[in-house]
Order: C-alpha cells, then structure tokens, then sequence
C-alpha cells in the first residue's frame, strides 16, 4: 500500500524564561504592554503533523510520501527527513517565505507566549495531489492532516476525483474550520482519525451525531489519551487497545501524530485494526518520552520487547514478521 500524507510541516523554536510572567504585568499598564523576556535556554525541533507521521512510519520500515508546502529554509529539515528515510520529492519548496514556525516561550508555572507563523504552509492549496498521484504510479491512501484549510479541502476533492482513499485527520483546524467544511472533509473518508475531545467538536460543528459520522465513514479512530484508542464502524467497536504505560512523559507534543504512524505502517503491512493499533499505541509512548517529535531512533528490539509486554509476546511476533522488524 502506497501512502501519502498531506499536512502541516513546521520548526518549533521553544524557550524557557526562569521566572513568572504574571510577575512582570503592571495592571494599570495592561493596555500598552511592551516587554522582552530574557530566556535561558532555546531549544529548536522539527515538526508539523504532516512530517511528524511520515517520520513515525519511516522508522517502523514504512516509508510514505511527504505532501506539503515549505518554505526556501528547509533544506537541512529536509535532507534530515530524506536521511531518516521519507520521501520529500513532493513537497512544494516556496522561495519567498519560510517554512512554518512555532514560536513559544514558557515560565516557571507552564504558562507560554507563543505565535505560529503560517508563511509557507498558506500556499499548500497550491499542491495538485492528482499530479501527484500520477507520478509515484498511484497512491493508495492519503492522510489528509492539519495544514492550510483551504489546501485540506483542495487535497480531499482531488483523492475522491482520483479514486484515492482518504484518511481524514483535521485535528487543531477544526477549531478554524466551519461545520460545512468539516463534513466535507469527512464525508466518504475511508478513515476518520481524532482525539476524544475533536470527537465531540465534530459533533457539535457538523451538525452530525456520533451515530450519523459513524454511517459516513469507513472506520473511525479516536484517541483517548491514557485511556488507549478506540476504533468502530457502523456496525460497533472493531477494538479498543489500552495505552502503553510512559515511565515519564516528558512532551506530550507529537503523540498522536505517532499513534497514527504505527497504526498506518500496520494496515498498510496488512495486519487488522487491533495489531495496528497495539503499534501505534506502543510508538505513541516512545514518543511522549523523548522531548521533540522527531528526536528518537527507534531501536526495533527495544520496540518489540516494549510491545510484548504491553500486549504479549504473541502482538510483538506478528508486529515484527509484518513490519519486517529484524
């Protein structure tokens, strides 16, 4: 199975200011703040929903096809993917702005300051998966994530023209988009990825119950956190995996995004949906032990030995002759 991901690719510049903001705001100044924190430590990481997922599923041995628009700063991001093994030969290179960033600083309590600079993710629309589709010999499935709204509908109307199965997965824009566009994204998906907290955005955007998304979709996915995942069609509950247990969450950033890279490299090594799962869950955790999400190598023993203790030795045996995981 050949699969493509359509979606955000960013750098995410985080700092550490080693004290309070609350303590730096005068109340009878709030109205014209003007403040420059001096921060100890910076920390710069490869990001973005799109490059998350496809770096995910390049360590489980499943490279995918990278879709998304940067910007003329993303060379050294870009040979880092292509080393880890993805393919970035489509992604659209924009001369005039950068790549998108995430810029955060944190205080002492965990209250940030940020801002996200779209630059060159806004010209994803720009991206013709058709043309695409036709140059890697076809593709099988896309991972429609988070990205340019308008690029996010633009890819969902060129997959169902070209017969291409959509993996729906809107995740932080469904707080952008509204209830039309949002059903149009999912209508017809043969997956439907989301957290439980999305689940009920949905819902309350589209107008649709749980039941009528259900009758929409092929399969949906929903994650729960520390509570596993979740997936059902029409017909009732597929599977429900618990989560792996983290030793410590250090960053929580980029655990769906890994979920969804295990459980893809499975369907598309063609295990069933509670295998797939029960890799997606065990790369969740690794990553939500590593700080930045794409900073881990993935030891495979260590991998399959981690996922035989969660689901047994049984899981980790037909994970490893599937992935080819030696």
């Amino acid at each position: 199975m050949r699969i493509a991901v359509a979606g955000s690719i960013a750098t995410d510049i985080l700092m550490t200011f080693p004290g309070r903001f609350k303590d730096q705001f005068l109340e009878e100044q709030m109205h014209k703040v003007s403040l420059s924190f001096l921060v100890d430590e910076l920390v710069v990481h490869r990001g973005g929903v799109g490059a998350n997922i496809c770096y995910g599923m390049a360590q489980l041995g499943k490279p995918s096809i990278l879709v998304g628009s940067v910007g003329a700063d993303f060379a050294e991001y870009g040979a880092a993917l292509a080393a880890a093994g993805v393919d970035v030969s489509h992604v659209r290179i924009c001369e005039n702005v950068h790549t998108a960033r995430f810029t955060c600083t944190t205080d002492l309590d965990a209250n940030q300051i940020a801002s996200f600079y779209a630059g060159a993710m806004a010209e994803a629309r720009e991206l013709d998966l058709g043309a695409i589709h036709a140059a890697t010999g076809g593709i099988d499935l896309v991972l429609i994530g988070a990205d340019d709204p308008e690029g996010m509908l633009k890819h969902t109307e060129l997959a169902k023209a070209a017969g291409i199965a959509v993996a729906a997965d809107p995740s932080q824009q469904m707080a952008r988009m509204g209830g039309d566009d949002i059903r149009t994204l999912i209508d017809g998906a043969t997956y439907l990825f989301s957290n439980e907290y999305e689940a009920g955005l949905m819902v309350q955007k589209t107008g649709w119950s749980h039941g009528e998304i259900l009758e929409r979709v092929g399969v949906r996915v929903t994650t729960h956190g520390g509570d596993g995942v979740v997936i059902e069609n029409a017909s009732g509950i597929l599977a429900k995996i618990p989560a792996v247990p983290a030793a410590k969450v250090v960053d929580p950033t980029g655990g769906g995004d890994a979920f969804r890279a295990g459980y893809l490299s499975g369907r598309a090594a063609g295990l069933d949906h509670e295998a797939a799962a029960q890799i997606g869950c065990t790369l969740a955790t690794t990553v939500l032990e590593t700080v930045g999400t794409q900073e881990y190598t993935l030891d495979h023993a260590t991998f399959l030995e981690r996922l035989a203790t969660a689901y047994g030795a049984p899981a980790a045996a037909t994970a490893k002759q599937a992935l080819d995981l030696g």
